[in-house]
């Protein structure tokens, strides 16, 4: 296949679904080989960050998914935050600063930090798709919980150390710098 109509078709599965998909479900429903299709998705990449476009594809182990680009994230943010945070609590607002800066991280390590059980705010965080949990390789009693590809496309981020002070935050021990995050930038 002609890689300008495999970029053509791979930008429009991937508009079209909204969500994260795997390059193998991709070359599968395109009928090509999975190489190909990552060949192709790293020139869009290029091509993306080179044109400036208002979008992004973002990489995730062999999952993708279209995104913002990061750099019209203050304008998506706008859009977006007031709903968030009229929605959501200052305790869910504080479980999604830990895990954003943090992830992966296992209740037990939220809890830690915040010094209160955590269980419904994780549920309901993951119940909006702003979070994911995965077996925990370590305690295969427990998950960890990361960020999701929903949660880096409403923020419009291209990766997570687009983050505001993620570099500094994501490695600080201190506790206090997690808790009094400020969530209303």
């Amino acid at each position: 296949m002609e890689k300008e109509k495999l970029k053509s078709i791979i930008e429009s599965i991937l508009f079209t679904r909204g969500e994260e998909m795997s390059l193998a479900q991709l070359a599968k429903i395109i009928e090509v080989s999975k190489k190909e299709v990552s060949e192709a998705i790293d020139e869009l990449v290029i091509e993306y960050k080179k044109d400036k476009r208002g979008f992004n594809i973002t990489i995730v182990s062999e999952n993708v998914q279209m995104v913002t680009n990061p750099e019209n994230a203050e304008f998506v943010e706008k859009t977006i935050k007031k709903n968030l945070q009229e929605n959501m609590s200052r305790t869910a607002l504080e479980v999604l600063a830990i895990v954003a800066y943090r992830g992966p991280v296992s209740r037990a390590d939220i809890e830690a930090i915040r010094g209160v059980n955590s269980s419904f705010t994780l549920r309901n965080l993951l119940m909006r798709g702003l979070i994911v949990k995965s077996t925990n390789e370590n305690d295969q009693r427990g998950y960890l919980y990361n960020i999701s590809m929903d949660f880096m496309k409403k923020m419009g981020l291209g990766e997570i150390a687009d983050m505001p002070e993620y570099v500094n935050l994501s490695k600080d021990k201190r506790v206090e710098s997690i808790i009094n995050l400020n969530v209303e930038k």
